[in-house]
């Protein structure tokens, strides 16, 4: 998690393998606790299901474009939607940059063959930390 700054507020411990991010989320934060009340969340579409899961008034995802069917044979967004979602996105964005702004040291990058039990969480935190100062400067 981070701020509009980019700068890292929060990180999640590291999972092995392909992970869904949602899946992650309700790991790291169980939907049964009151998480998110007072803090505007902004997710994009890996997300679904958080708003009815969790308990928050300002829980923001953006608008999923319709399935196509025989009954809506061209779907698409709503020009309100889609200013929604382009709202949304220039907002998150931001994080994004974050994530990669860690991702440049280069140890987030490849596979680690590290034996050492918790050497993951002990890396990307101390990149974060890193990614924190050089913002600060």
């Amino acid at each position: 998690m981070s701020l509009p700054s980019k700068f890292i507020v929060f990180l999640g411990r590291t999972f092995s393998g392909h992970n869904h991010d949602y899946k992650m989320l309700k790991q790291e934060f169980p939907p049964e606790m009151d998480w998110f009340s007072d803090l505007h969340v902004r997710v994009d579409l890996g997300y679904q299901g958080m708003q009815s899961d969790y308990r928050g008034d300002q829980i923001d995802i953006p608008y999923k474009k319709p399935r196509k069917s025989q009954k809506n044979p061209q779907p698409a967004l709503s020009a309100a939607q889609k200013a929604v979602n382009k709202a949304l996105s220039q907002i998150r964005i931001f994080v994004e940059h974050a994530i990669g702004g860690m991702k440049r040291y280069n140890i987030l990058v490849h596979s680690f063959r590290n034996r050492t039990e918790h050497f993951e969480d002990d890396a990307i935190g101390v990149c974060a930390g890193l990614w924190n100062l050089v913002l600060s400067y």
